[in-house]
């Protein structure tokens, strides 16, 4: 009786303690993401927290018309777990980054939005002094303001991601630097504005985009780094990256091998960024060898 009574005991202790370790931090809140950058961020999230042994839940937050600057404020109180943006080194010193480039560093290879009727404009560029008589839309917050701006190019902001459509339509700039994977369904939602892609050229720069939570939240981006270099090294990374829609607009639809690549510096890349870790990147020319079907 004593034996089985001691059994007993340990079962219910082992229950709870297994009660404990399910219960503790096993959701992570997200808000709704409301652009393809979100959608692909989100499949990457779940794609990493499947392959580690906590489990993890994504719960979906409705935000509104949430800010980047109040979700970031968000992020950093805990408020909820995860957000995605490109990095910069003001960024990581209140946010705690996964160093795991989602887009492979794709990202950084912008092509623009521009108004219909202006492609002549751009077809006279022939180096980068060119761009500097144009005027470019960018996000308050968004780490490529900074970038643009410290390479001289004149940015002229919004708070509110959706405004600079129709800032662009009315004439408030020139052009909207969008990454490689982005202007077409951008341009299929805002089928009513005076909006075309850029074809002539891609202005380049190293910029990860990345996955952040909270300083606090330690155990959540080990996690998550952990997942992603398990997906990276068992190919399921490779496989999502090259069967996501934006992905595939990209081999479909920007004319790589046709446009004029002017690359610029980025001086805000945090010291801390994984450069040396070639199986993070991605070398644009790849993209030609990858046929329209998922891989």
């Amino acid at each position: 009786m004593a034996i089985a009574k001691i059994i007993s005991t340990v079962c219910v202790l082992a229950l709870a303690l297994s009660g404990q370790v399910v219960s503790a931090q096993t959701t992570v809140k997200v808000y709704k993401p409301n652009d393809g950058n979100g959608h692909y961020a989100v499949a990457m999230a779940e794609l990493a927290l499947s392959k580690i042994d906590t489990p993890y839940k994504l719960q979906m937050v409705d935000s509104g018309e949430m800010t980047q600057a109040r979700t970031l404020d968000d992020v950093a109180a805990g408020k909820i777990d995860l957000f995605w943006t490109a990095t910069d080194t003001e960024l990581e010193k209140v946010l705690l980054p996964v160093r795991i480039p989602l887009y492979k560093g794709l990202l950084g290879h912008r092509i623009f939005i521009i108004r219909k009727g202006d492609q002549s404009r751009f077809d006279s560029v022939r180096s980068f002094e060119d761009l500097k008589r144009f005027k470019f839309g960018q996000g308050t917050t968004w780490a490529d303001t900074k970038i643009l701006e410290a390479n001289g190019l004149t940015v002229v902001k919004a708070m509110k991601y959706a405004s600079l459509f129709y800032m662009l339509d009315g004439e408030r700039f020139d052009a909207f630097p969008r990454g490689v994977q982005e202007p077409w369904a951008e341009l299929a939602s805002h089928s009513d504005l005076n909006l075309v892609e850029e074809k002539h050229l891609m202005l380049v720069y190293r910029m990860p985009f990345y996955l952040f939570t909270g300083l606090q939240n330690k155990k959540l981006a080990a996690d998550l780094e952990l997942g992603f270099n398990r997906a990276i090294a068992d190919g399921s990374f490779d496989k999502v990256f090259y069967s996501s829609p934006l992905v595939q607009s990209v081999i479909e639809k920007a004319n790589l091998d046709q446009r004029l690549v002017l690359e610029i510096n980025n001086p805000n890349l945090p010291k801390e960024t994984p450069l040396n870790r070639s199986e993070l990147w991605l070398d644009i020319k790849d993209l030609k060898s990858h046929s329209q079907k998922p891989q």
